[in-house]
């Protein structure tokens, strides 16, 4: 049972991958409770950076790359609308990657949800039609790939920057 934290994670992600036209329904199944809350902010798992496995450092690493990529024109404020679009996209399909193949713990996976919260925000913002400005949505993934190097023990991980 999803705790009402975790349903409005993945809520969010289902959301956010309907808007840019995913088609892989989240599935989030693991053999421990989700009936206790989770936590409300990031931490160390008792001063040690918590566990991750192959597939959320593979999905982490994607995210990072394609970012990583684009950062000279989103630095230039030359990416189109188009392009942060494609960008949320590839974001979310690796969230939805992560999500299918999680095989964390209870407590480090709490963890990875605050990280994840805030990479499904920031997609959200680059993905929207109209006129809110998207820049602001990769510095929020940006921000959140930092804190994932911050919390998590991915051996070899580097974060991306955005110079101003």
């Amino acid at each position: 049972m999803f705790a009402p934290w975790k349903k409005i994670v993945v809520n969010l992600v289902t959301a956010v991958m309907l808007s840019t036209g995913a088609e892989i329904v989240m599935a989030h199944d693991h053999e421990h409770s989700h009936e206790t809350p989770g936590p409300d902010r990031l931490t160390l798992n008792n001063g040690h950076k918590w566990a991750t496995d192959d597939n959320l450092r593979l999905g982490m690493s994607r995210i990072r790359d394609a970012l990583a990529v684009e950062l000279p024109a989103i630095r230039d404020r030359k990416f189109t609308d188009e392009q942060y679009r494609s960008l949320a996209q590839k974001t979310n399909d690796q969230i939805a990657f992560m999500a299918q193949n999680c095989k964390l713990d209870r407590d480090a996976d709490a963890m990875l949800h605050l990280v994840l919260a805030e990479i499904i925000d920031g997609a959200d913002v680059m993905a929207k039609q109209g006129g809110r400005k998207k820049h602001p949505g990769a510095e929020k993934v940006i921000h959140a790939l930092d804190n994932y190097g911050a919390y998590f023990d991915h051996p070899g991980w580097h974060g991306v920057k955005l110079p101003h």
